[in-house]
């Protein structure tokens, strides 16, 4: 209590036994605010600095967040490929369950595991997609309908950082929560490898999550963002300006047993180099190559479920249990 509070409080007390002419009421505690030096009192209608709900102790606004990163043109270096970023969802935190069913088993509700393994691999399940707001039901084999986004594309990391990087980097990259979504499969392959400038969510109540969880990503691993980026970045945070970057837990560099099926370092292949013949790759060791088309052109595939892990990378869409055949 101020010192000037405290002697008027005094006064009152003796007062109030002598006469009422001193115009104070014992006890009333309005009396004694507004008497008080006004240097000393905040108005009780003056607004109050800070926001009404503050971010939780720890937690880091996107907004200033974004004024970190470092602005650039895109790296016109060539080389980029999916296997850059290691095996597809490798098992980077060591739990026992690929990247790819960790995502599924955090995102999806009701979940279904498959039975009489470890509790990993997810058979159904139902997602709130964020980028649409619709639900849809997943079902293994049932045909694509739910993918695992990498909120910032590896296309994009690639352009803005990532080709300089050892392969640990990423790979932890590309497996890393933080960076992961369940999405619908029909968004994220309209979003393919573009970043913010050119790919919003269609759905506009998910856009400052969306443009926080990039902003987190590129922040932690150092990505910097383009002028354009930058310039979306803030038009869609400044009608949220208390959003809140999540932050993940996850290392930036995945441990070495993870790096082993990964490139050392980029290299562009010429445009007419032949495939590689596939007696020549042990089973079990395949790249990813993005398409059933790249991989038979490399004398890959066919995969089966349950036989092949090359089966994961690609889409079944006849639910045969066997892909790229």
């Amino acid at each position: 209590m101020q010192p000037g509070r405290v002697r008027l409080l005094v006064s009152c007390v003796v007062v109030s036994f002598a006469a009422a002419s001193s115009g104070c009421i014992p006890g009333t505690g309005e009396q004694a605010i507004e008497a008080a030096p006004p240097s000393t009192v905040r108005p009780r209608d003056e607004p109050r600095s800070e926001p009404a709900s503050a971010p939780a102790t720890g937690s880091r606004l996107a907004a200033p967040l974004l004024a970190t990163l470092a602005v650039r043109p895109r790296d016109a270096r060539k080389g980029y490929a999916r296997e850059q970023f290691g095996h597809a969802w490798a098992d980077v935190d060591k739990n026992g369950c690929d990247t790819r069913d960790d995502i599924l088993r955090r995102d999806l509700r009701d979940v279904r595991l498959e039975p009489g393994k470890r509790p990993c691999v997810v058979t159904a399940g139902r997602l709130a997609d964020p980028y649409t707001d619709k639900d849809i039901e997943f079902e293994r084999g049932g045909g694509a309908q739910v993918d695992i986004d990498h909120v910032v594309s590896l296309g994009d990391a690639w352009a803005t950082g990532a080709a300089a990087w050892q392969p640990s980097r990423r790979i932890a990259l590309a497996n890393d929560p933080l960076n992961l979504l369940a999405v619908a499969a029909s968004a994220n392959r309209a979003k393919g490898g573009s970043n913010a400038a050119l790919w919003l969510p269609p759905n506009p109540a998910y856009r400052c999550a969306y443009v926080a969880r990039q902003i987190a990503v590129k922040a932690k691993y150092g990505l910097w963002i383009t002028e354009d980026e930058h310039a979306t970045m803030t038009e869609v945070l400044r009608d949220c300006p208390d959003e809140v970057a999540p932050e993940g837990t996850a290392p930036i560099d995945a441990p070495i047993e993870a790096t082993t099926r990964a490139k050392p370092h980029a290299r562009a292949e010429p445009a007419d180099a032949p495939p590689e013949p596939a007696a020549e790759r042990p089973r079990g060791a395949d790249p990813d190559y993005g398409t059933c088309k790249q991989a038979k052109a490399h004398g890959a595939g066919p995969y089966r479920r349950g036989v092949d892990p090359e089966y994961a990378y690609y889409r079944d869409a006849d639910g045969d249990g066997v892909v790229c055949e």
